[in-house]
């Protein structure tokens, strides 16, 4: 997939990484001994270069694949869901968030990274490094990052719901007027609008589960005064704002 720069702390020491971690590996449910050390979950940003450049929307269908197709690769469902839950907090730099998604999932990170996981069975979990963050060679889409199709307006708007959502950026609860059949991606759009958010940097949790962008508000099964956890990738936001990416020579 790409190459891996190295890691970032808050000291500005960059650590060198093992190219491994970036590949995905060919399985995922190799048994282990019982006996394992589990390390915190280190509050770090994992930079890396693609050796393709991609963009930011070739990025998310690549993630969405993974997890789409992960449990097939053995290990449990259920563990699978709690390492996309804990990546995406940890990308929007929650790590106490993701730390507490580990805890309660008993998975363990005996290199205090989401690269190598165990279960409480001793089952090899490993996450792909584009996962867990964006390469440093992101390309920013010049006509938008959303797609006319995604995010479209639809004919038939369904009928006016409130939205109880709960930013992690902020931690403040908005209301936010929808229609039934609007995706997840335009009510992005439509918060983003009133709260000023990146819809890019929003990812939408109900009941521990993910919500795509394509999935329709009527389809997601939120009950009335239930919250939505919008996390926010703030990471992202400021890299867009204050990075240019260099072009190749």
């Amino acid at each position: 997939m790409g190459g891996c720069v190295g890691r970032y702390s808050g000291d500005n020491e960059t650590v060198s990484v093992s190219s491994a971690s970036v590949s995905r590996p060919p399985t995922a449910g190799t048994q282990v001994g019982p006996a394992r050390k589990n390390r915190p979950l280190c509050h770090e940003t994992i930079r890396w270069r693609s050796d393709v450049p991609l963009t930011e929307g070739q990025l998310r269908s690549k993630r969405d694949e993974f997890w789409d197709t992960a449990p097939a690769f053995d290990g449990r469902k259920e563990i699978w869901d709690a390492l996309r839950a804990a990546t995406t907090a940890a990308e929007a730099l929650d790590f106490q968030l993701a730390q507490a998604i580990l805890d309660g999932a008993n998975i363990s990170v005996p290199n205090g990274y989401l690269t190598e996981c165990y279960d409480e069975l001793g089952t090899q979990y490993k996450v792909p490094i584009y996962c867990l963050s964006y390469p440093i060679n992101i390309v920013k889409e010049e006509n938008g990052r959303d797609s006319p199709a995604e995010f479209s307006e639809p004919v038939d708007g369904g009928t006016e719901v409130f939205l109880k959502l709960r930013i992690s950026s902020t931690m403040s609860d908005v209301k936010l007027p929808v229609y039934s059949k609007d995706t997840v991606g335009q009510c992005k759009k439509k918060l983003q609008a009133v709260e000023g958010v990146d819809a890019c940097c929003q990812r939408w949790f109900y009941s521990g589960k993910l919500l795509g962008d394509k999935v329709p508000i009527e389809e997601c099964n939120i009950q009335n005064g239930y919250v939505v956890q919008v996390i926010v990738n703030t990471e992202h936001c400021n890299h867009d704002n204050s990075t240019s990416i260099a072009t190749a020579s």
